[in-house]
């Protein structure tokens, strides 16, 4: 992989700002549906364009930025969770959170409702690929990127998150 051509500041600030005003809203959409809570989404969403800019320097300019900014949004989201897990087993958790709140009120519709419990059902590694493909419209090869998998890999994944997640809506009617 050839070395990034040296840019200034300046340039890398545009960039930087044209990444943000484009892909923001998409990523934001994508890491709720994986985190599925909406603070914790604006917080990864955040933290993923922060560790973009950081990287910035390193980027080759033929770089898909689509797939480079998911996989930095998805490896964001995963650590999250790796972290929440460890903060479940603490005793002082807070406990009072009433699940059924976990759900944007706005999306009141008994359908996206389903929706949403069926893909809760899914684990992780079928999850995003699902939402990579069926909601933020990225390819095998994309998505290959992002998850750091082979596209075989991706195809596989997918099958199998059609079909749990099939079965788990089924079980929700």
């Amino acid at each position: 992989m050839p070395a990034a051509q040296p840019v200034s500041k300046a340039e890398r600030d545009a960039l930087f700002v044209e990444l943000y005003n484009e892909f923001h809203q998409p990523l934001f959409g994508y890491l709720f549906r994986l985190l599925r809570d909406r603070e914790r989404a604006e917080d990864a969403v955040q933290e993923a364009f922060a560790k973009a800019y950081r990287a910035l320097h390193r980027l080759d300019g033929d770089a898909n930025h689509r797939a480079w900014l998911y996989r930095i949004a998805t490896n964001t989201a995963y650590d999250r969770m790796r972290r929440q897990r460890l903060i479940a087993w603490l005793p002082l958790r807070d406990d009072d959170e009433d699940p059924a709140l976990r759900y944007d009120q706005a999306d009141d519709c008994d359908v996206n409702v389903q929706v949403q419990q069926a893909l809760d059902q899914l684990p992780v590694r079928y999850r995003a690929p699902l939402l990579l493909y069926s909601v933020d419209g990225l390819s095998t090869e994309e998505i290959a990127r992002v998850l750091g998998i082979s596209r075989s890999g991706v195809k596989m994944r997918l099958l199998r998150a059609r079909r749990m997640f099939i079965e788990a809506h089924g079980k929700g009617e």
